[in-house]
């Protein structure tokens, strides 16, 4: 159990610090973690079914990805990684996770490319090619829709937004949710509980 959650700026955990190893892609990842940040202890399952299971970039790749609640950065650096052209602004509430995704960034070489950001300090002009995010469904739906609907509007034209939700945490409803808001929402997978959602563009009026 971590004391701690997402909307958590200061946390008052006691700093524990350790190292988690992951896969991805065929490339190996050794992350810093600490205590007060989101799954600690392990990558957390929902984003291993994201990094597994979504449309991971490639070389050709170019623009703003933005991961969207970065905690100690594990999908901003497998994106950076992935995709050498690309700029991932990592933006998370919590200021211990933004020092571990700023740390692991420079640890993996990518420091350059890993903007590590409070919600407030990425420029307004910036629009994202890709939002990449396992987001923070235990805050509960309202914290939820509102984080999504100041950060999906900020798609560039033709963008795509990677979600992955629980499906017992709201997965479904999730989905009709955006679709009800205009987006493009198709389910690009279902694994262990999660689903993976692709979003898109809404439609001109």
């Amino acid at each position: 159990m971590t004391a701690d959650h997402y909307f958590t700026a200061d946390p008052d955990a006691p700093l524990r610090r350790g190292e988690i190893e992951f896969t991805v892609a065929g490339r190996d990842y050794r992350l810093a973690v600490a205590s007060g940040v989101f799954s600690a202890g392990r990558l957390d399952p929902g984003t291993a079914v994201l990094l597994r299971k979504a449309g991971l970039p490639d070389g050709r790749a170019e623009g703003a990805f933005l991961d969207l609640g970065c905690g100690y950065g594990p999908i901003a650096c497998v994106l950076a990684s992935e995709a050498p052209q690309v700029t991932v602004y990592a933006v998370d509430v919590n200021s211990r996770a933004r020092d571990l995704a700023a740390e692991n960034a420079e640890r993996l070489g990518l420091g350059e490319r890993v903007l590590v950001r409070a919600p407030d300090e990425v420029p307004a002009d910036v629009t994202f090619a890709e939002i990449w995010s396992n987001p923070p469904t235990h805050v509960g739906k309202a914290e939820l829709h509102a984080l999504l609907e100041r950060w999906l509007p900020r798609l560039a034209p033709g963008g795509t937004a990677w979600l992955v939700i629980n499906r017992n945490l709201g997965g479904d409803s999730l989905h009709t949710w955006l679709v009800g808001l205009g987006w493009t929402v198709e389910r690009m997978a279902s694994q262990k509980g999660f689903r993976v959602l692709r979003v898109s563009g809404k439609s001109a009026d």
